[in-house]
């Protein structure tokens, strides 16, 4: 029964039924335990790169941009496989979230555009820490009042 409704609650299902078009911008045409297993491999291959490039930092670091950004990206997409694709862009443009994913989305770019076009390692690696600190804070705008937390903790330490 509790399995039942978790698969509700990620499909973001209700009682109606849907078209096949529906379906498809919905995402959620495959079964319950496929989008489960592919959220948890495109997930832990975006741990497993983000690791690798963190561990070519000191030997090539266009590899490390590379490698963490696309650990990052491979990571942010995983959730598509549990909400659908649609669903997914939907609610990282809503506007609780919207400055983070933007900044989020600008990093990964600057990222890459410091190691391929700009051929500068420390703004590249400046602009990974830049990337992991807006996905953070991107990521916690799913968890209620996450953010708030934060924010009353840093004015605290700060007072």
């Amino acid at each position: 029964m509790s399995m039942d409704k978790l698969r509700r609650v990620l499909n973001g299902a209700e009682d109606e039924e849907q078209g096949l078009t529906a379906q498809v911008f919905d995402g959620t045409t495959l079964n319950f335990g496929t989008r489960v297993k592919w959220f948890a491999i495109c997930f832990c291959t975006g741990v497993l790169f983000s690791i690798l490039g963190t561990a070519l930092l000191f030997v090539n670091v266009k590899l490390f941009g590379v490698f963490y950004t696309l650990g990052n990206i491979a990571a942010l997409a995983s959730t598509c496989f549990l909400m659908g694709p649609f669903k997914q862009l939907k609610r990282m443009f809503d506007p609780t979230r919207l400055i983070a994913t933007i900044v989020m989305l600008l990093f990964f770019a600057l990222t890459l555009c410091a190691v391929f076009w700009w051929n500068k390692k420390g703004l590249a690696i400046i602009f990974c820490v830049l990337q992991f600190l807006a996905m953070t804070w991107y990521s916690l705008s799913y968890i209620p009042f996450a953010r708030d937390a934060i924010i009353k903790c840093f004015t605290s330490c700060m007072n």
